[in-house]
């Protein structure tokens, strides 16, 4: 990274979504959001624009197609946005010398390795959203060298539309909820995101670019859970708020069924961004229960 545009701001895009929005609050000043219609896939000359005008020293892109089950009967526009979109803009960063950080799923994968997978793991989507994504990585690591891919799974915050939200307001109409206990992964809170490509930014700042920091790193929250153990663990900590928990009982993915087909087992291992970068998640019941004290800190304003 030059110099000359180290105090320019870093542009996040997807500006409604939980990861820009947790980038926003934690990066102040120096993150710059942008969303539609200023910034859209399906108008590229609005990414040049946006480029030119702000002429951000890092591009964080946080802008997908993230509804897993829609993707499924409209591929196109997937793909518009997780594979074209997102490799046309590491190209027009790669022209300006930009360092590209992009978001990317744990999707990717199968789910049936059966141990948390490494980034050198063959990816095998399942499913259109996840197809579209795995294509996005190549094509951004071919289009820009200065890339870093970040793969995330299960993320949620103390608003929006996640499932930590989905729990409490289900808690709050219904006496019993059924939940998914078959599948596994790594919740992860999307200020635990955000602050950790924060710190990556900063060694970016403060080193400048090195070509052994390019590739894919994971990022999910420390340790498993299932979508069960996950509830409980949510409502746990709302009953400190006088909650009334609901009675969890817990399902198979079979008696759930949804039009793309949910990875089983896709817990990733982060080791790989402690050791390049020096970043440890959190503990995932850590970031739940602050999650859920934000999220009581929000409807108590």
């Amino acid at each position: 990274m030059h110099n000359t545009r180290q105090n320019n701001p870093v542009l996040v895009t997807g500006s409604k979504g939980q990861l820009a929005t947790s980038l926003a609050r934690l990066g102040g000043a120096a993150v710059k959001c942008v969303g539609r219609p200023d910034f859209d896939f399906d108008r590229p000359e609005t990414l040049r624009a946006v480029l030119d005008s702000v002429q951000p020293a890092v591009v964080i892109n946080a802008a997908a197609w993230s509804a897993v089950d829609l993707a499924e009967s409209e591929p196109e526009a997937a793909a518009r946005a997780n594979t074209q979109g997102s490799s046309e803009l590491a190209r027009l960063c790669a022209l300006r010398n930009i360092p590209f950080i992009h978001i990317s799923t744990d999707y990717v994968f199968s789910g049936d390795k059966g141990a948390p997978y490494v980034e050198t793991d063959a990816v095998s989507p399942q499913t259109v959203y996840g197809r579209t994504k795995a294509e996005g990585e190549v094509r951004v690591l071919a289009a820009n060298p200065q890339s870093l891919i970040f793969r995330t799974s299960w993320v949620y915050s103390p608003q929006g539309k996640n499932f930590l939200c989905t729990m409490l307001n289900a808690a709050a109409r219904n006496s019993v909820l059924k939940v998914v206990a078959d599948q596994r992964g790594n919740p992860t809170s999307a200020d635990d995101l955000a602050q950790a490509i924060l710190s990556v930014v900063r060694i970016l700042h403060e080193n400048g670019w090195k070509d052994e920091f390019a590739g894919i790193y994971h990022a999910c929250g420390t340790g498993q859970a299932t979508w069960y153990s996950l509830a409980i663990e949510i409502f746990k900590n709302a009953a400190r708020y006088g909650l009334s928990v609901p009675e969890v009982r817990p399902i198979q993915t079979k008696d759930w069924p949804t039009p793309a087909r949910r990875p089983v087992d896709s817990r990733m291992d982060n080791t790989k961004l402690a050791r390049v970068f020096g970043v440890v998640m959190p503990e995932w019941e850590d970031s739940v229960r602050r999650a859920v004290d934000s999220a009581y800190a929000v409807t108590e304003k």
